[in-house]
């Protein structure tokens, strides 16, 4: 992972010329060389940790899995947000981690907990890298070691007859495709973050996939977990489903490191299916193209992936016509359908729900704009750092609620950040999707691109709150799949209320009395904290 961006720095691209001008018109951009700071140019404060505790720390994993060069702990600094790049990229090391520890399985897991419980050193768990909420910078510490799961990499096991899949936490999403797809199954967990994010992160974020349609999210995908913690070892999931009281699995699947350290994770796992197939439509408004996903998500036929975007997201998405096949430069809203399975079902889904969305006014594109956005679905991260490089700033957040809801939400989140970012003079263009569909309700994505302006992330922090507020106020929930890390701690707590907020903190206590499991993500602190 590139340590100024995202992803593989051969994968990125500069911006095309035409779209750095309608940047300086359209949204004042000031265009210029943005480019980082270079890596060998960034320094980091010495290590906060003595030499007694990396000695223990080494006895625990091994010499040679504790490090502490400048590199290692840089590339372990905070997560992958807007917010995260603009400081690293302007080689701002605060909050680098005092060491980065490399564990080899549970029980190394389990000795690095009780060398840190001991001497109350925090402890942040480490998979990809790709949190966008500040799941990754702790809180109130006075050190902390990063807790990089990348040695745990295995496929433990495969039960072909129950169809589930062991796999370690350290590993990525590609390499679990390949190694389940050498014997015939897939996961079909396919997020944006999919190439660089980790099966761990999946579960400890609550992860949601394009295809969640037809495979769900990751939560539902669990069976089972094994998580250390600093009192020990909790093994989660004897059957599928169970009666036994409430399901521990669900404590953990969300928790964000908080709570424990997951070392292994059971998953659901399908064939891989014979044949795919992508198509888009259109709709003249994203009223009428919501009520037709809804139709879809409630009554059938659901498709594996059902995407939406609004006009503005679709606006600039056809920017080339001719590639949806037919040079048409109408307005409206493109929806993006997935099928799968053999030809011959997925012919007979794909005229089924043809026929729910003609009914819904919907126009068919053919198979262009689906395919258009396959082969371009990972690499909208790449486009975020070439914005930054030109003087732009692009951010995202999402939610979710009930269908009745939607409406009232996206319009509160768009007039939040328009009206926030604008009066800042940094005047936005705001775009959105829906992206998950359930019977009872659906998911928005939001995403914003504006000038960075004198201090972008004054201006980004003003109106992520605005927003978050406005979520909060219309009905929403503070995160559908990012997740709630540091960024959305304060609106979670509004979301649960005290109570709530209260049984979190007495999970934490039981789990990590000494606090020191990633301080300050996800967990309310109590009054006067």
């Amino acid at each position: 992972m590139l340590w100024s961006g995202w992803g593989d720095p051969a994968e990125a691209a500069p911006l095309p010329e035409p779209m750095v001008g309608l940047l300086r018109d359209l949204l004042g951009v000031k265009t210029g060389d943005a480019a980082p700071v270079a890596l060998t140019e960034i320094e980091v404060a010495d290590p906060r940790l003595s030499g007694e505790a990396l000695t223990a720390l080494a006895g625990a994993v091994g010499a040679e899995h504790v490090r502490t060069d400048a590199e290692s702990r840089v590339r372990h600094t905070r997560g992958k947000s807007t917010p995260d790049l603009v400081r690293i990229r302007a080689g701002e090391t605060a909050d680098a981690p005092d060491a980065v520890v490399l564990p080899g399985g549970h029980d190394e897991v389990l000795a690095v907990l009780r060398v840190c419980a001991e001497r109350r050193i925090a402890v942040v768990p480490f998979g990809g890298g790709t949190s966008v909420v500040g799941g990754l910078a702790p809180e109130g510490v006075d050190a902390f070691v990063a807790l990089d799961l990348r040695r745990m990499d295995a496929l433990v096991s495969v039960d072909e007859v129950s169809r589930t899949a062991v796999l370690q936490p350290g590993m990525l999403a590609p390499r679990a495709e390949e190694l389940l797809g050498e014997r015939g199954y897939t996961l079909g967990h396919f997020p944006q973050s999919f190439e660089w994010a980790s099966i761990g992160g999946f579960a400890a974020a609550r992860s949601s996939g394009q295809a969640s349609a037809g495979y769900g999210r990751f939560d539902d995908m669990v069976t089972g977990l094994t998580v250390a913690t600093p009192q020990g070892t909790l093994d989660l999931g004897r059957a599928p489903k169970s009666a036994a009281g409430p399901d521990l699995r669900q404590l953990v699947l969300g928790s964000e490191g908080a709570f424990g350290v997951i070392t292994s994770v059971t998953v659901r796992i399908r064939p891989v299916p014979p044949g795919k197939a992508y198509e888009g439509w259109r709709f003249a408004s994203f009223d009428a193209g919501a009520a037709a996903l809804r139709r879809l998500a409630q009554d059938g036929p659901l498709p594996v992936v059902l995407r939406l975007s609004d006009e503005t997201e679709t606006m600039i998405g056809l920017a080339d016509p001719a590639a949806i096949g037919g040079g048409s430069t109408a307005a409206g809203c493109l929806a993006v359908l997935g099928y799968e399975g053999t030809a011959g079902e997925i012919a007979e889904r794909r005229a089924r729900t043809a026929a729910v969305l003609r009914g819904a006014g919907g126009e068919p594109l053919g198979d262009a704009p689906g395919e258009k956005w396959r082969h371009g679905r990972f690499s909208a991260p790449y486009l975020r750092d070439a914005l930054l490089d030109v003087g732009a700033f692009a951010e995202t957040l999402e939610t979710a609620a009930f269908w009745s809801d939607v409406p009232r939400l996206y319009e509160a989140v768009r007039c939040a950040l328009i009206g926030t970012l604008s009066a800042a003079g940094t005047p936005p263009l705001v775009m959105c999707h829906i992206s998950h569909v359930y019977p009872a309700g659906a998911s928005l994505y939001f995403t914003v691109v504006s000038a960075q302006g004198e201090d972008p992330l004054a201006h980004w922090d003003g109106a992520k709150r605005a927003a978050s507020d406005a979520i909060i106020d219309a009905g929403g929930t503070i995160s559908h799949h990012h997740g709630v890390g540091t960024d959305h701690r304060d609106w979670y707590a509004r979301e649960i209320g005290p109570l709530g907020a209260g049984i979190l903190r007495a999970v934490k206590d039981s789990l990590d009395p000494a606090g020191i499991l990633n301080p300050g993500v996800l967990v309310p602190p109590a009054a006067g904290e």
